[in-house]
């Protein structure tokens, strides 16, 4: 390892292209402790106005956005978290701002600072597959602790893949597969037990999932997110089905596990469809969600297809319907 001193890092920091930022985890509201000049840059703030301060209010009044529940939730687990913003300078112009947050601890493992790396997006943004296409630095795509994908790598390929299957009108299927009572899991035994815990359950769906278009990665927490190209007679759903045999089968002691004998299980919610035109990702997305909170609200060690009522849900004008016949 190249033996730098303080100042020698400070200086690599601050030469950075890519606005990156430090915010103390150990006071409330998460102030801004550093910010490099690739960032007061992109933000157009001088660094007066942003030390001390919870960078929120770069959002200005623009609260309705899905990335802030997403990264209050980060926040909230101390986990690492990417998601694209919109943000607004001083003058009130707009520009998009995609955002990688990554916790540091101590020697003791507490939480004491976050570190944000930003950049502006619009040029990616010009066009949707310009964006799916672009791609992750590699140190992005790899989720540390199973070695699968991450999730912002893996929504990068899930979004490729869907403007070619509605460009080409082809079949694509997804399946998000969730530990049942990692929580417990965790209060019963440590965080080191569920990480570990995590992994098993990672290689064998990793292992269940090896056709060439098979993509499986890991979207937060206990759950895990796989990209199918739907190619054969076997159902998303019905197939995770076998996965959640496969996990069971290992035998991992949950004491306080509320279905399958007090052993780790799964629960699955899949879908697999030809996306029109008007359907977003994002509702397919949250469909699949909606199924996999059924399958736990049936009993948990299930599987659910997502439902008419699922997309419904979501608002979405472009929803499949009962009759169509392409969700399974």
């Amino acid at each position: 390892m190249i033996n730098l001193t303080e100042n020698g890092w400070r200086d690599i920091v601050d030469q950075s292209p890519e606005g990156i930022v430090i915010c103390d985890a150990t006071t409330p509201d998460c102030p801004m402790i550093y910010a490099n000049a690739a960032f007061l840059q992109l933000s157009g703030y001088p660094l007066e106005a942003l030390l001390g301060r919870n960078l929120r209010l770069l959002q200005g009044t623009d609260k309705d956005q899905e990335g802030r529940q997403r990264l209050r939730e980060a926040l909230a687990r101390g986990e690492a978290c990417r998601v694209l913003m919109r943000n607004y300078r001083p003058d009130g112009a707009q520009f998009w701002n995609e955002i990688l947050i990554q916790p540091v601890r101590d020697a003791a493992g507490q939480l004491v600072q976050w570190i944000g790396y930003h950049r502006d997006t619009r040029e990616r943004l010009r066009t949707p597959e310009k964006l799916a296409l672009a791609g992750l630095p590699a140190w992005m795509r790899e989720d540390r602790l199973t070695g699968l994908h991450s999730r912002a790598y893996f929504e990068e390929l899930l979004l490729r893949d869907w403007y070619v299957a509605q460009r080409d009108g082809h079949e694509i299927g997804l399946t998000f597969l969730d530990i049942d009572d990692l929580g417990t899991y965790n209060d019963i035994f440590d965080k080191a037990s569920g990480d570990a815990c995590i992994r098993r359950v990672a290689r064998v769906i990793t292992a269940s999932y090896r056709r060439s278009g098979d993509l499986v990665g890991r979207w937060n927490g206990g759950t895990f997110a796989v990209l199918t190209q739907a190619n054969t007679s076997v159902s998303a759903h019905d197939y995770a089905r076998v996965v959640l045999q496969r996990v069971r089968d290992l035998l991992i002691h949950h004491p306080r596990a509320t279905a399958s004998g007090r052993y780790v299980t799964l629960s699955a919610g899949a879908c697999t469809l030809v996306p029109t035109r008007e359907l977003s990702l994002q509702t397919f997305i949250g469909a699949c969600m909606m199924a996999m909170q059924r399958a736990k609200g049936k009993g948990k060690n299930s599987a659910c297809a997502t439902e008419a009522a699922d997309f419904e849900q979501t608002g979405d004008a472009g929803a499949p319907s009962r009759t169509a016949g392409s969700v399974s």
